[in-house]
């Protein structure tokens, strides 16, 4: 199977998730280690889309601890509740953060981030991990990168 990304560069961004979607279908379908699939799911992001960072935290001795990713050095440990990924695994759903300086408690790991979105990655209601995807320019993700990119994490084989 061939690595390289098909995403087309002037669609819309709904056009670009529904090129990409089928492209990290096929890179994890067969692979069954899971730091394997999650490097390469930051890397489609990262490549298809330019965002400033792209990476998995995952929820390990009472931490999200950090996983494959895609971007400058990021923050190694992340507590329960605190900042926009450890508020979306305690809540368990989705922060889409426009503008990360109004975001009660964030957590700046890069200055030139702006705007954020987590996604909890969840087995049996549980959540394992997040997807961290910031952007250096406001106002950057919308319920467009909510439902696509909420799509993607659950494409990834968790066993």
């Amino acid at each position: 199977m061939s690595t390289a990304l098909y995403i087309p560069r002037h669609a819309g961004k709904e056009e670009q998730y529904k090129a990409l979607f089928p492209q990290i279908k096929a890179l994890v379908a067969d692979e069954k280690d899971m730091v394997a699939n999650l490097a390469n799911v930051a890397a489609a992001l990262k490549e298809a889309f330019g965002f400033f960072w792209v990476g998995f935290y995952l929820v390990k001795d009472g931490a999200l601890v950090l996983g494959p990713f895609q971007g400058p050095v990021a923050c190694t440990r992340i507590a329960y509740g605190k900042g926009v990924c450890g508020t979306a695994w305690k809540e368990g759903i989705t922060q889409l953060v426009p503008d990360v300086e109004d975001f009660p408690g964030h957590i700046a790991c890069n200055a030139a981030s702006r705007s954020e979105i987590v996604v909890p990655v969840k087995s049996d209601g549980e959540v394992l991990m997040v997807l961290d995807v910031d952007s250096d320019k406001l106002d950057d993700f919308d319920h467009t990168d909510k439902k696509y990119l909420e799509e993607i994490v659950a494409l990834i084989p968790l066993a």
